[in-house]
């Protein structure tokens, strides 16, 4: 892709980085969705397509209407725990969708799968908000040099986006802050 101005640079290995992360971290509130949902497949369906591009696969039909599916799932959800962990399967598959745009919103693509986990676990455990900070220690672990490296391309985070929002910013600050050799 081209580096004009306002554009940032990404191959399709980085968009394949960023989706595997994404899916590894919507994989750790997968269990959330399933026990409210046993027989509804769609998160972890959503998950299988982020990973599926993650190693080699083509980005289009599945990946579109696995996240739509997943969108529906956390439509259909029944807690917000549930709900909030429908929607990081969501963006694990929308991952790979990252446009090449030097915009603070296209941030969500790479870490909102990390903050919707993180905001499913705080749920699950009463709203507790030192659980998603906690998860959010554990996210970053899960960040390689390459996730860091395409997050550190775009603008920071925006403001706004309620306790999501909070948390992708805190995540997104975490990460800025690595020194990656």
């Amino acid at each position: 892709m081209t580096g004009d101005a306002g554009e940032i640079v990404l191959s399709k290995q980085d968009l394949r980085e960023v989706a595997a992360f994404a899916a590894a971290c919507a994989e750790t509130a997968l269990e959330i969705f399933e026990a409210d949902h046993p027989d509804d497949s769609r998160p972890r369906d959503a998950i299988g397509a982020a990973w599926e591009f993650a190693r080699g696969g083509e980005r289009g039909k599945s990946l579109r209407d696995t996240a739509s599916a997943a969108l529906k799932a956390a439509k259909d959800a029944d807690t917000a725990a549930a709900r909030e962990a429908a929607w990081a399967a969501m963006s694990a598959a929308g991952a790979a969708y990252l446009h090449p745009l030097a915009k603070a919103t296209q941030v969500k693509h790479i870490l909102g799968a990390g903050a919707y986990a993180a905001r499913a676990a705080e749920l699950v455990a009463g709203d507790d908000r030192s659980v998603g900070v906690e998860h959010l220690g554990q996210t970053v672990h899960r960040a390689t040099p390459v996730v860091v490296d395409v997050l550190k391309r775009f603008p920071a985070a925006p403001s706004g986006g309620g306790r999501v929002g909070a948390l992708i910013r805190i995540l997104d600050a975490d990460l800025r802050s690595l020194t990656i050799a």
